[in-house]
């Protein structure tokens, strides 16, 4: 197996990085808090996973964000030599990171407009939306109905092992690419999945995989990007185990629809108790999920899905002990108690 690398002074030839300030991106803030399961810290301050079909350790030091990329291995011998072009990498990470996006200015933008945001931000700065392959992004938020994220990420672990591509072995743990759509929807993949631990989510995953397989494919998935909000939204809700709720994680999470605001129990709460927004009645129908996501969109304006997503990592952190207490209280997005995403 290939040794983990866990700091650019071991070995410096194999490390790259690109200008970072924590304001504009805090890894253990993003990588952590339920967007992606597929990063872990393998050493402090060092947060290894997998994006883009290759293996990456990510640490940020003076203001920089470091990243070393490991070699596939051929035939069990570890190509050290395969060292991808780096302004492809450079671009990969700036991609997925958004880093294009000034969050500096957006931060001082929600602040002006919200004073309860003003007294969250200064605790979590840096808290960007990632940009997800959306095939990826949509498996992975069908999985979080009525879950938490310490479960999630080993079900997605397992799910990867079962199905995907070995990338390689870091440390001696074998470390795989995101199953491809034709391996998820083939014809023994729900048995195989409930045979993992997932239950009723076997036919969703199972079943969307084959429903974008036989229908727009992952291409057509992809140019969702290009298309208006509601019609993205409208055609995940149309695969099985997609509610508005899932639908919008992947419309903000992969699908570049900043103005998305996942809405669960928890949101509701917060929009009526913290925000006195009379908005959803009794229960969140479709409708309900409309209003909340309009009440936001129209105090933070349209990004508002990257200004949910700095309250959603404050509340995730505060309310972090016990572990686990609030898991069932929807207070990580994209899963409740309800399971109504």
């Amino acid at each position: 197996p290939m040794k983990l690398r866990d700091a650019p002074s071991a070995c410096p030839s194999l490390w790259r990085s690109l200008p970072c300030p924590p304001a504009e991106l805090r890894l253990d803030l993003v990588l952590s808090s339920g967007q992606t399961f597929r990063w872990w810290e393998s050493s402090p301050g060092a947060w290894t996973g997998v994006l883009g079909g290759r293996v990456w350790t990510l640490r940020q030091e003076r203001g920089r964000l470091w990243y070393t990329v490991y070699g596939e291995e051929e035939d069990g011998c570890p190509a050290g030599a395969a060292t991808p072009d780096g302004a492809e990498t450079d671009q990969i990470l700036r991609d997925y990171f958004q880093l294009d996006v000034g969050l500096g200015a957006l931060y001082r933008a929600w602040g002006a407009a919200d004073p309860l945001f003003r007294k969250v931000a200064d605790d979590f700065p840096g808290v960007r939306v990632l940009r997800q392959d959306p095939v990826e992004c949509l498996l992975s938020f069908i999985c979080t109905s009525n879950n938490h994220i310490s479960r999630i990420t080993a079900m997605i672990d397992r799910l990867c092992r079962a199905f995907g591509r070995r990338l390689c072995c870091l440390d001696a743990r074998p470390v795989h690419a995101f199953p491809s759509l034709s391996a998820l929807a083939g014809a023994d993949a729900e048995a195989r999945l409930r045979a993992l631990g997932f239950g009723y989510r076997a036919k969703f995953v199972s079943g969307s995989a084959r429903a974008i397989a036989e229908g727009i494919g992952a291409e057509g998935l992809c140019r969702l990007r290009a298309a208006p909000y509601a019609e993205a939204r409208r055609v995940l809700c149309a695969l099985p185990g997609v509610g508005a709720k899932v639908a919008d994680c992947v419309c903000l999470m992969a699908l570049d629809k900043a103005e998305a605001v996942p809405v669960d129990t928890h949101v509701w709460r917060i929009a009526q108790q913290r925000y006195g927004a009379a908005v959803g009645g009794r229960s969140l129908t479709p409708r309900a999920h409309q209003e909340i996501g309009d009440f936001f969109r129209g105090l933070w304006g349209p990004r508002a899905g990257w200004a949910q997503a700095v309250l959603f990592c404050a509340d995730l952190r505060k309310g972090q002990e016990p572990a686990g207490s609030r898991d069932q209280a929807g207070g990580v997005r994209g899963r409740d108690s309800h399971g109504d995403g």
